[in-house]
């Protein structure tokens, strides 16, 4: 059977060619009847919506943009996913972009992403920089904007989070239970709002053990494994640390690399433990104890934020005033294994 357009739809069923649009595009305002029944006739008589035209009308791109530092990393692969759930439910495509935690990629991606290509963005930070002018011009315009995990506070959006404080305060303080006295903090960016609230988690949790906070003992890294290995080396040497803890998982990982080479029992001569959602943790020698996020549902979360804020453009209810944004922090898990139990 030849396909049929949508006018001769909506003349078999006796609706208007915008009752019929509007059920293929999910509106709400199309009760669960009509559109079964919208959708049955379409199938018999082979319709196909044509999509391309319908976001052209609509002035839409039906598509958002996922701007993330890397996709190597174990978290922001899950987190993606869950993005990618809720913006298929919602007949939306997901375009990624990849800064490789260069600002002036991200600065170039959102100044592109100014002229409608996407209806929204969902996104986590380089923070290389202090100036975001940028994103101020950004956020004049009308496409929402959630940043998760790594985010810039001067900057009102909605933010999906996790409880980062609490979160490193317990694992600096399960390492000091466990009889470390010298840990070292291992950092990427301590101006990143996530840096800043895990190492005064570190901070607290020393202090309230009544052991000294020292500057040297926070230890700033790279992205780049080798570099890593080559400072962290220096690091054991000099300092000889009895504990590590890692703010991401690619500096633990350096950190075994090293332990390897030195000859150092990880678990016994020093202990390790990092945030990460590194599926193979548990299979690392010694397993790796770790502060696990919930990245998937971190996804899902800021998806469902942005489509609400899309939402409320559409009906023309709201825009991306204060009071259009959202604050959710969602709990991370503390599991311990024997990089920090020990194998005595």
């Amino acid at each position: 059977m030849d396909s049929i357009n949508i006018k001769q739809l909506a003349e078999k069923l006796n609706l208007s060619t915008s009752t019929v649009s509007r059920a293929f595009r999910g509106h709400s305002d199309i009760n669960k009847e009509t559109k079964e029944k919208i959708l049955a006739m379409a199938r018999e008589l082979n319709y196909q919506p044509n999509h391309m035209a319908s976001n052209l009308r609509d002035k839409k791109s039906r598509t958002i943009a996922v701007i993330v530092p890397e996709i190597a990393n174990n978290f922001f692969s899950r987190a993606i996913n869950g993005i990618e759930r809720i913006a298929r439910d919602n007949g939306y495509h997901v375009q990624i972009y990849l800064t490789n935690d260069d600002f002036d990629r991200e600065v170039a991606f959102i100044s592109q992403l100014h002229n409608g290509r996407v209806d929204g963005i969902i996104m986590s930070v380089t923070g290389e920089a202090n100036d975001h002018s940028y994103m101020h011009k950004f956020r004049k315009k009308s496409i929402p904007l959630v940043f998760f995990d790594r985010m810039y506070d001067d900057i009102n959006a909605s933010k999906v989070s996790t409880n980062d404080y609490d979160s490193s305060f317990a694992a600096t303080k399960h390492l000091i239970d466990k009889g470390c006295t010298r840990i070292v903090y291992l950092v990427v960016n301590k101006n990143l709002s996530i840096g800043k609230m895990r190492m005064q988690g570190y901070k607290d949790a020393l202090e309230s053990a009544g052991l000294p906070f020292v500057e040297n003992m926070v230890i700033d890294c790279s992205n780049e494994l080798i570099h890593n290995i080559d400072i962290l080396e220096g690091v054991f040497r000099v300092i000889k640390p009895d504990g590590v803890f890692a703010s991401v998982e690619r500096l633990a990982i350096a950190s075994y690399y090293v332990c390897h080479n030195m000859n150092l029992k990880i678990g016994d001569d020093i202990k390790i433990i990092c945030f990460s959602s590194l599926e193979i943790a548990s299979l690392l020698n010694p397993p790796l104890s770790t502060i696990t996020q919930p990245a998937y549902d971190m996804g899902v979360e800021a998806a469902k934020i942005l489509f609400r804020q899309l939402g409320k453009i559409e009906e023309r209810t709201g825009n991306n005033d204060e009071n259009a944004s959202e604050q959710v922090v969602l709990q991370s898990d503390l599991v311990i294994r024997q990089s920090t139990l020990g194998l005595k």
